[in-house]
């Protein structure tokens, strides 16, 4: 019997429409997230979008004109640990 692994919420967004994990697709798959969440934070971003470095697609955003806040949070890890985390909340859209 094999067992399942990771997030069930990121395998149906992750398998169910996209299989390309560019940096380009990643972006606009934050993109889409800030349309329905207005903001998201570190964990929720490698969870649920399958973004492993949302810093690096945060800071990539930013420098096409998106203006994204970064706040410092505590949130918990699946295994229940809590650590300072990044919450990035979009402000306005590039033009």
């Amino acid at each position: 019997m094999e067992k399942e692994k990771g997030h069930p919420q990121a395998a149906q967004i992750t398998h169910g429409d996209h299989n390309d994990n560019s940096a380009h697709t990643q972006r606009l798959r934050l993109l889409a997230a800030f349309e329905t969440r207005h903001s998201l934070t570190t964990i929720e971003a490698r969870r649920d979008l399958d973004i492993l470095m949302p810093a690096a697609r945060v800071f990539e955003l930013r420098a096409r004109g998106f203006d994204i806040a970064t706040i410092w949070t505590d949130d918990l890890t699946e295994c229940g640990r809590k650590h300072r985390v990044a919450r990035y909340v979009m402000r306005k859209a590039a033009p």
